[in-house]
């Protein structure tokens, strides 16, 4: 089956059924996505069966310990990465900060990072922090009309002094995709690390990240369909060179060394369930039975054709408006659908009228200050914000459109 069976999908998450929640169309999923059954029953499982400290060898603690292994195992599998080379935290904001102590230990005075002002300010607020500590901060800056990220301008400010480059996958109000591979091969030719913002990319398909190639690859595992944890990618070579940030006994576990906290294990082992969802996607549709990577790839693109087969009309329905600025381009496949409109009223003020017509979505500026900024939009009244993700379905875009248009 090569089209997206938005029926079964819809079937997976309960949101879908709650009563209270039907004709509102969920156009927030930036924000963070509804959670899909298999993680919500794994959660389910864990408290009521499970919640013990985890690898004692008596059952219930034994199983508890089993699922968390499992969740890592499963989910890195899908990110193409070694087991241990994903960590659990508590979000990826705080992942993002204990990394930035890790290479504020092991860089020197004057060595460099680069960070951009297309992302959210956690993958960009922690790292121009270490500036008190003497480290050069180079700002690898958007087209301020297109909010686009120019690779050549990146080798502008490339040299033997940058440690490490930061960047989005895909910004969560301009919603363009990055070439990553591309991006982070000019950075490795530079002997620099990469680090990738990976959160308003993951929800509409896990990437590989052992075929992208950066060295650290962050996002949220709330924003795809799973409980509230940050999940983090960092390759052995860098993970064994940067500071431990963790217990000095847990220094040679490569998941323990940057999650100084003690794990959630309950929604570690619910994060199986979004490994469980992905394979009952694969399985409906006909996909492949081999590694959990390759099954991720084939659902991976099921999701991106329905997104995108939704998301031309959203676009073109507002791209030539002279009321509105779509910020990020026009292209379905080109971004993410998650779509940034610049308002002639307060944004808050637009997103609550269309409340009124069953249209949950959000206006601010979504901690996205710089990139607005930089493109030059109103602060003051802010950004709409629609974002969706494959369980949308067209009877919702078509709602949203007309909801659009009569508030607008």
């Amino acid at each position: 089956m090569s089209t997206l069976d938005i029926d079964y999908v819809r079937d997976q998450f309960p949101a879908f059924s709650r009563p209270e929640l039907q004709g509102q169309a969920f156009f927030e999923n930036a924000g963070g996505s509804y959670t899909c059954k298999p993680v919500i029953d794994r959660l389910t499982r864990f408290y009521t069966q499970r919640k013990v400290q985890p690898y004692a060898p008596y059952e219930a603690s034994r199983l508890g310990g089993a699922e968390m292994d499992e969740a890592r195992a499963r989910m890195a599998a899908i990110l193409g990465v070694e087991t241990h080379e994903l960590s659990f935290g508590p979000s990826t904001t705080q992942n993002t900060y204990v990394l930035a102590q890790a290479f504020r230990q092991w860089m020197q005075p004057g060595e460099a990072i680069i960070v951009t002002n297309q992302d959210h300010e956690a993958n960009s607020g922690p790292w121009r922090n270490l500036s008190a500590d003497g480290i050069e901060i180079r700002e690898w800056q958007i087209d301020p009309e297109t909010g686009s990220l120019n690779p050549q301008h990146l080798e502008d400010l490339l040299d033997d002094k940058v440690r490490l480059v930061c960047f989005p996958h895909c910004s969560n109000v301009i919603g363009e995709i990055n070439p990553v591979t591309q991006i982070t091969a000019i950075a490795h030719a530079a002997g620099a690390f990469v680090c990738v913002d990976g959160v308003s990319y993951a929800p509409h398909g896990f990437p590989n990240v052992g075929n992208l190639g950066p060295d650290i690859y962050l996002f949220s595992a709330y924003k795809t369909y799973g409980p509230h944890q940050g999940c983090m990618v960092i390759r052995q070579a860098l993970g064994e060179m940067l500071p431990n940030q963790a217990h000095y006994f847990n220094a040679d576990v490569l998941y323990k060394r940057y999650t100084p906290a003690g794990p959630d294990h309950a929604q570690i082992a619910a994060s199986a369930g979004m490994a469980d969802y992905v394979d009952l996607l694969c399985q409906h549709h006909g996909g492949p039975d081999g590694p959990g990577a390759d099954r991720a790839a084939f659902v991976h693109d099921l999701m991106r054709a329905h997104e995108i087969a939704l998301l031309q009309p959203v676009l073109d329905a507002v791209k030539d408006r002279n009321d509105i600025r779509l910020i990020g381009p026009s292209d379905a496949t080109r971004r993410a659908p998650t779509v940034t409109l610049a308002l002639r009223q307060p944004a808050d003020e637009v997103a609550a009228a269309l409340s009124q017509r069953g249209i949950m979505a959000g206006g601010g500026d979504f901690y996205a200050v710089r990139p607005l900024q930089a493109m030059g939009v109103d602060l003051d009244k802010g950004v709409l914000r629609v974002s969706f993700t494959h369980y949308t379905s067209a009877a919702e875009i078509e709602q949203l459109i007309d909801a659009l248009d009569r508030v607008l």
